[in-house]
């Protein structure tokens, strides 16, 4: 992360979970609104530090992610608002136009369905080194996610989520982490294995100021800023099994799953392992 200079322009990408099972949206249904409009403006901030930099939204949904800006289908024409620049208009509105179209068709779920935010950073890293290879040879483009949700901890990604951070730590793809409700253990490895920061933010209704103060300089200034101190991460590894955060646990010498109790054949790979049979003492003879 260190060879990132602050004169370079920045790609950010903003994965926003919208997914209508998280608490903070059932508690409040305007809390989507709230999010939505913060992440339009620091978007929008983001762009106006530097005309090269460049802006990409993407919805996490409880059965797809969606990129909401710039979008695939063809551009809408939208209405200026007065004493707004045209492009900032054009931002906003495609960002809410585009989840307004996702929620719209996402099939109706009866029971609490987990975000696939594991997923949806593996199709972020994917558009990143796109971006980054259509690039002018010498160029250097800063690269950097961030993640805005709500949700809980999802063991069941473990795999997805740890493939995520270590590619983005090869690729020098910064992950930062703005938490709105739980303390997300698992999203706290992938910022610091990034060099990333993690915020849990107090108040829903202090958002946008949160995202301007922690999440808008890139991480190549953020040493120079007063920003709160990192927090201690906990690496505690999910099993296969029960997908269970575990202290201590079995580890398969072929695939490196992790299993909390032992087992003599790998789920994973199917390897077959030789159990030593317990050798019973010999009875000693009683002399005559």
């Amino acid at each position: 992360m260190s060879e990132n200079t602050s004169d370079d322009p920045s790609l950010l990408v903003i994965a926003v979970d919208t997914n209508p099972s998280q608490i903070v949206i059932r508690k409040n249904p305007d809390a989507l609104t709230k999010i939505i409009n913060s992440i339009s403006a620091f978007g929008n901030a983001h762009l106006m530090q530097k005309p090269q930099n460049k802006l990409a939204v993407v919805a996490c949904h409880h059965h797809e992610s969606k990129f909401l800006y710039p979008s695939a289908e063809k551009p809408q024409e939208f209405r200026q608002i007065d004493g707004q620049y045209e492009f900032f208009t054009f931002v906003e509105k495609s960002i809410k136009n585009n989840l307004s179209e996702l929620i719209k068709n996402a099939p109706n779920i009866s029971n609490n369905s987990e975000s696939l935010l594991a997923g949806c950073l593996a199709m972020i890293l994917c558009y990143i080194l796109r971006i980054k290879k259509s690039q002018p040879t010498g160029s250097n483009l800063n690269t950097r996610i961030l993640v805005v949700t709500g949700s809980e901890d999802s063991a069941h990604q473990y795999m997805t989520y740890m493939n995520v951070f270590f590619t983005a730590q090869k690729e020098r793809v910064a992950i930062d982490i703005c938490a709105l409700d739980n303390t997300l253990v698992l999203l706290q490895q992938g910022c610091d294995i990034t060099g990333g920061h993690y915020l849990k933010v107090p108040q829903l209704d202090g958002l946008l100021q949160y995202l301007l103060w922690i999440f808008l300089p890139d991480p190549s200034i953020r040493s120079k800023l007063a920003l709160p101190p990192p927090v201690k991460v906990d690496y505690r590894a999910a099993c296969f099994c029960h997908r269970e955060l575990i202290d201590i646990g079995f580890v398969c010498s072929v695939c490196l799953s992790i299993f909390c109790k032992f087992s003599p054949i790998c789920t994973t790979c199917s390897t077959v392992f030789k159990v030593p049979l317990p050798i019973k003492p010999k009875k000693k003879k009683l002399k005559t």
